[in-house]
């Protein structure tokens, strides 16, 4: 009897991790398509303002993705407010080299420009 309460047991953890991993699983895939929906209408409204060929939309669609999972990361972190910053202005710095790579100088100033009213804004 013993043996059976144990296995009984171990079966019903294992079903409630079992159903906790797949919970884990469900939300970040959800919140990765809403984090890609988002980033192709960034990039869209990018696309009018700077003027960007196909390819570039395309790359910085993938940029916002990259940068925003890894400022959602720091920011969702337990780290202090000052290391949160500072954390964010190092991604800040290799998030601009980046966009540098495929955005001309006109491009990436413009960039600059509209992201800082934008930020003002909010």
């Amino acid at each position: 009897m013993k043996l059976q309460y144990r296995i009984t047991i171990i079966g019903l953890a294992a079903a409630a991790v079992a159903g906790f991993v797949y919970s884990q699983i469900h939300i970040h895939e959800k919140n990765r398509r809403e984090i890609r929906e988002i980033a192709a209408e960034l990039a869209l409204t990018w696309k009018n303002q700077l003027n960007l060929t196909l390819g570039q939309t395309q790359l910085l669609e993938d940029a916002i993705i990259e940068y925003t999972i890894k400022k959602n990361e720091i920011i969702n972190s337990s780290l202090g407010t000052g290391q949160q910053v500072n954390k964010l202005k190092t991604i800040q710095k290799s998030e601009y080299k980046s966009l540098q790579r495929f955005l001309d100088e006109e491009q990436f100033e413009k960039y600059i420009h509209l992201n800082k009213q934008l930020t003002r804004k909010s």
